[in-house]
Formats: C-alpha cells, sequence, structure tokens
C-alpha cells in the first residue's frame, strides 16, 4: 500500500519539487498539499503541472482530520514548522522536515512528544546526499585536522544563519574535536563580525547573494597543507532522493531523529 503524504510548503519551490517526486513515485500518494493562502484549488494547477486531482487547503488541522496520511513533509518556515510538527504527532502523522532554525529546546520537546504518542519524526537540515557525506567527512577530518573553518553560502532569501547544514556539520565536528579557541590570542576585529560566529571556538561564516541555492565548504588547517570539503547544490533537485528516502525510514521510526545523517550508513 503506498505511503500517504500531506506536503506542506506545496506551493514553495521546494514544496513545489516535493510534489513532482511524490507523484513518479509508485510507492507514494500524494494526499494534499497546504498553502496558508489556498483552498480547494488543484495542487498541479497551482504549481504548473495541470490538473492532477489533488487539492490544496489551507488549514493543516482540518487536512489532518480528513485526509488519513502517513507523513507530513514540513517545508514552510521556522515559525510554521514547530506548530506543523506538532498537529501531526498529536495525529500521530510522522512528519519530515525540511525546515531549520530549531533551538535545543525544540529538539527536546519534540522528542519527548515523539515518545509520547510512540511516533516517529525526522528533521533534516539539508536532504541533498551530498551533503550529509560532506558532513560525514568532516567529522572524520577533524579526528587529525581539529583546526577548521565552515562558509556556507545560500540565497538571499533564507531566513536563518547561519543554516541548519553549517549548525549541523559544526555540531558533528564538536563530538570528536577537543573545544579550543583558534586564531591569535591578540587578534582583533577592525570590523565586528569580520572573523564569522564561533561555535565552541572555530568560526562560521554565512553568505547570502541571489543566484546561489545552497553551498557549503570546511577548511581544515594544519602545518604545511590544507583541506577542503565542499558540498553544492545547483538545483532543489538534489534534496529530493533524500526526502523520498526519509519518507519511507520514518515510518519504521517511534522517535525523533535529527539529522539525515543518522539513517545513512
Amino acid at each position: 500500500m503506498a505511503i500517504k503524504v500531506i506536503v506542506a510548503g506545496a506551493k514553495g519551490r521546494m514544496g513545489t519539487e516535493a510534489v513532482k517526486m511524490i507523484l513518479k513515485d509508485s510507492e507514494l500518494q500524494l494526499a494534499c498539499g497546504i498553502d496558508s493562502k489556498l483552498d480547494g484549488v488543484d495542487v498541479g494547477e497551482v504549481i504548473g503541472l495541470g490538473h492532477i486531482g489533488v487539492p490544496m487547503h489551507n488549514d493543516l488541522e482540518q487536512a489532518l482530520e480528513q485526509y488519513e496520511a502517513d507523513v507530513l513533509v514540513d517545508l514552510t518556515t521556522p515559525q510554521s514548522g514547530r506548530r506543523n510538527m506538532e498537529l501531526a504527532l498529536n495525529k500521530q502523522v510522522r512528519p519530515v522536515v525540511g525546515t531549520t532554525g530549531f533551538s535545543a529546546q525544540d529538539i527536546t520537546e519534540l522528542s519527548e512528544l515523539c515518545q509520547q504518542q510512540q511516533t516517529g519524526a525526522l528533521i533534516a537540515p539539508n536532504f541533498a546526499i551530498g551533503a550529509i557525506l560532506m558532513m560525514k567527512f568532516a567529522k572524520q577530518a577533524a579526528k587529525y585536522m581539529p583546526d577548521v573553518e565552515i562558509i556556507e553560502m545560500h540565497h538571499n532569501q533564507k531566513l536563518d544563519a547561519p543554516s541548519g547544514t553549517a549548525i549541523k556539520t559544526a555540531e558533528m565536528i564538536s563530538e570528536v574535536r577537543e573545544e579550543h579557541r583558534q586564531g591569535h590570542p591578540e587578534e582583533k576585529e577592525e570590523i565586528d563580525g569580520a572573523r564569522g560566529a564561533f561555535f565552541q571556538g572555530f568560526p562560521i561564516h554565512s553568505v547570502r547573494l541571489p543566484g546561489l541555492v545552497a553551498h557549503q565548504q570546511v577548511i581544515f588547517g594544519g602545518e604545511g597543507q590544507t583541506l577542503t570539503l565542499r558540498h553544492d547544490s545547483i538545483d532543489r533537485s538534489s534534496f529530493m532522493p533524500g526526502i523520498n528516502l526519509a519518507i519511507k525510514k520514518v515510518m519504521h521510526l517511534e522517535e525523533l531523529v535529527y539529522g539525515l545523517d543518522k539513517i545513512i550508513d
């Protein structure tokens, strides 16, 4: 039986790609799309696919009651993501969330809700398989080259900085890197913020420009050498294999998983 999926943010650029991916997979079924300003119109007509017989709704709570969905794919905003997860979990619908900006407290409280409902959920700062591999390689490299800086670059409409991917990468590095402040001990910023934002002693730099999609470099420095890991998403279709994998994996989870790296061997 196909997995029934609701897509929140179906009109957006990521949501549009997710709808196309779901329609192409016989193991998945699009139940409806969610957009706060649209109700009753056909999802396909909204995103340029023509009539597909699947409606758009402006109220997620009502949609969760109306459709017997298995999974909610949430590709909205940090302001909506937590509430949408709570609505889904309370209906025992499994959320797959690409929205970033969750705090540590959010993760803890949502994890507790998953346990209460015995319903799995997955939050992924990045769904691109290449980006997940970059994070894993960065963690491995940090064991041997602990001096590191992260430069993340995104389109200028991104709401959060640093990106969720950069934060997740930094967290994975910090698991194997002894915390220490990098740079000269008397280093002085002539302009505030010139050295970026420090995470456990190493800098993260955020770039926001039109024309970019999602890009990150992790640069390691050692005596007489440097190592650069770089990933570029040049099109949002790069995230779809990861979302597809997450939808299918979350059906077998009963807890909250933070990061696609946790379900990729």
